[in-house]
């Protein structure tokens, strides 16, 4: 997509691995939401999160990719792989700027992590400068204070699938298929499934 003030969001994680909630919520913010594109920001490694049972960089991003092809609004990225680790949302997002200053970029986050955005690097000035599209979790405030006309939460269906979900059905033999995007499942099963 070429031009200026290309609408660009940005979904940032470690997809671990990528499941149909990820691309139902996508495919919402672009149809519904005024985006014209989402980029899948498949990170490698979250200063919050432990290591453990994260997949290669390499296997995680060419699951995006297979579950995104066909649909020419999402574009898989691996941006973050080039930049210094471990990976702050707001070092990405003044590289991203820096890099494509035709496109505004909105950072999409779950209201979970919205909800702990105060331990993040840079809060203030992450809230303040870039826009932010909060969507819904159960359990969770999604309220936004006033004075922060950038940031806002969408009314996205609320789809409550978790990777963590994912990769324990496989650990324990189950047959999810239909939980993740067409093709994933036999890829997902090695990677994820049950070792023996």
């Amino acid at each position: 997509m070429k031009g200026n003030n290309i609408k660009t969001g940005i979904f940032s994680g470690s997809f671990n691995p990528v499941h149909i909630g990820h691309l139902a919520l996508a495919n919402y913010l672009c149809e519904f939401e005024g985006l014209d594109e989402i980029w899948f920001l498949v990170t490698p490694h979250n200063p919050l999160k432990q290591r453990g049972e994260l997949a290669g960089d390499s296997i995680r991003f060419r699951l995006v990719e297979k579950a995104i092809a066909g649909y020419p609004r999402f574009v898989a990225s691996d941006f973050e792989f080039r930049l210094p680790r471990p990976s702050y949302t707001i070092d990405t997002l003044d590289a991203l700027q820096a890099d494509y200053p035709g496109r505004s970029f909105y950072f999409i986050l779950g209201a979970d992590n919205w909800e702990t955005l105060f331990r993040w690097k840079e809060y203030r000035r992450l809230m303040a400068q870039y826009n932010l599209l909060i969507y819904p979790r159960v359990g969770y405030s999604a309220a936004v204070p006033e004075g922060y006309p950038n940031i806002r939460t969408v009314d996205a269906p609320l789809i409550e699938i978790s990777s963590t979900f994912i990769r324990r059905a496989l650990e324990h033999g189950k047959d999810i298929r239909f939980f993740l995007p067409a093709g994933l499942y036999e890829t997902c099963l090695q990677v994820y499934g049950h070792k023996k």
